[in-house]
């Protein structure tokens, strides 16, 4: 299970700290703007490892369904419409579009692998009815865990956002100022 560690150093650490959103109003637009980028990225990452195991809950469904009905195509022989079948459905939950790539996409990867330890997913026709509803407990587990952070992230960046907005909108900030820093140049 992901955790919080107060004072950690992982980026998940920090954006979901106690003091990150402390002070905002104090706070120069340009370090808003790297606790935005921050906590953009984090929301990638923990959105990257949420897909990873919705596909992996969806292997494990698939495998319950061919057995509960009797089917005879094994598993590898569906995966691509498998997989397809959350990807064209209606999205649920509070997605965003997601211009970052996550940064940490190994990591994740290993991190969905290691939750069921040695029964991993490459040939789920070969476990155990027990196996096979215990891999897909510790999947649905793991993937609300995440979901939860995720939203608290979220919830960190909408608030960055609105105090980037506020000064836009009270002209405490101006576009010319963005442009220019974006661009390199500084007032004299």
């Amino acid at each position: 299970m992901i955790e919080v560690r107060p004072g950690g150093r992982r980026r998940i650490d920090r954006v979901l700290g106690p003091g990150y959103l402390t002070g905002l109003g104090d706070l120069p637009l340009p370090v808003l703007r790297e606790r935005r980028d921050e906590a953009a990225q984090e929301e990638t990452d923990l959105s990257y490892l949420r897909r990873l195991l919705h596909a992996r809950i969806d292997i494990v469904r698939a495998e319950q369904e061919r057995r509960s009905s009797g089917g005879q195509s094994s598993i590898v022989d569906r995966l691509a419409s498998i997989l397809a079948d959350n990807a064209l459905g209606p999205a649920a939950g509070s997605g965003r579009h997601q211009q970052l790539e996550p940064s940490r996409a190994g990591e994740h990867r290993r991190h969905a692998e290691a939750l069921i330890g040695d029964t991993g997913l490459t040939d789920v026709g070969s476990l155990s009815d027990d196996k096979l509803a215990a891999a897909l407990d510790t999947y649905a587990a793991e993937e609300a865990s995440v979901s939860s952070f995720r939203r608290q992230v979220q919830g960190v960046m909408d608030t960055l956002n609105a105090e980037i907005a506020a000064r836009y909108s009270s002209g405490a900030a101006t576009v010319d100022q963005l442009l220019d820093s974006e661009l390199g140049r500084v007032e004299e």
